[in-house]
């Protein structure tokens, strides 16, 4: 049964680092979350490494400008890891091909411009990535909808049908479904993957729950210093992201039931019900290590 916690605290000294979700946990797109802010600083000075792995489609410097922006101190964290670096990754390696059609937002633009230290090194190895309209593609890199706060993924039903009848694999720089900003839901990269699925298109994966952005995450953590095998917690909102995928890496994780699901599990959303909470884990067939309202 999963264990319902009231602080990170209470596990102090049991994990070397955590693999801490963003938005739902940190953040809600318009600010920072300031009792999760001290949590994450509280269990640095204890010792431990905090990792930002997020499914942001855009690369580390991007996120870490929008953290500045939200007012996340930078001694919340430690290391910032995200969907798009490990999509860049998948991207320079030719996953899709070298002559690539992009579906997504003008704000996703450094995708294709702006890599962190250890992926630009490897980009000056490889032939470069054109980018050219769909009819002339290899593969489709897919960052999200070009237009979150309008667009549905039916907006791009003729493309993906396009794309699906030429046979071009998609590139899905962000698995997540959807994300709140504020009170509004928004949809993201992977509904748009989904939905390509859904016509018989295929798909590649490079964020939560898939292996290249924990890959990512962890080597990025062994050169911060981190210990050869350390103990890691998973923290998220999102529980076919940040929870199957830290318990498909066979991680601890914590469960931030205040987030996406937040009116699943009773009135009060700081103090989840153990009934309810139970019940649909067991509907899901997962069972996270712990759960908690909001991060504190």
């Amino acid at each position: 049964m999963t264990e319902i916690i009231r602080s990170l605290a209470d596990l102090s000294g049991r994990y070397d680092a955590v693999f801490c979700d963003l938005w739902g946990c940190l953040h809600n797109g318009k600010a920072a979350f300031p009792t999760a802010v001290s949590a994450l600083q509280g269990f640095r000075k204890a010792g431990g490494k905090v990792v930002l792995l997020t499914n942001a489609p855009r690369p580390k410097s991007s996120v870490i400008k929008q953290l500045d922006g939200l007012g996340v101190p930078r001694d919340a964290w430690d290391i910032v890891v995200t969907s798009g670096d490990a999509a860049q990754m998948g991207m320079l390696s030719g996953a899709v091909g070298r002559r690539v059609h992009h579906i997504g937002a003008p704000k996703d633009e450094p995708f294709f411009t702006d890599f962190a230290d250890d992926l630009a090194a490897y980009a000056k190895t490889q032939p470069p990535i054109e980018r050219v309209d769909l009819k002339n593609a290899e593969g489709i890199v897919c960052t999200g909808l070009n237009d979150d706060l309008t667009e549905t993924p039916d907006d791009y039903r003729a493309a993906l049908l396009l794309g699906k009848t030429l046979g071009l694999p998609m590139l899905c720089a962000n698995p997540d479904i959807v994300v709140d900003l504020g009170d509004k839901r928004l949809y993201c990269a992977g509904a748009l993957a989904e939905a390509y699925e859904q016509l018989g298109g295929t798909a590649l994966y490079f964020g939560k729950p898939h292996p290249p952005i924990y890959d990512l995450a962890r080597r990025r953590l062994a050169e911060a210093g981190a210990p050869s095998d350390p103990q890691i917690l998973c923290i998220g909102d999102g529980i076919s992201t940040d929870i199957q995928g830290g318990m498909s890496e066979a991680l601890d994780t914590l469960f931030i039931t205040g987030g996406l699901e937040a009116d699943q599990f009773g009135p009060d959303v700081e103090n989840p019900d153990q009934g309810l909470l139970d019940n649909w884990l067991e509907a899901r067939e997962l069972s996270p290590t712990f759960a908690m309202g909001r991060l504190r």
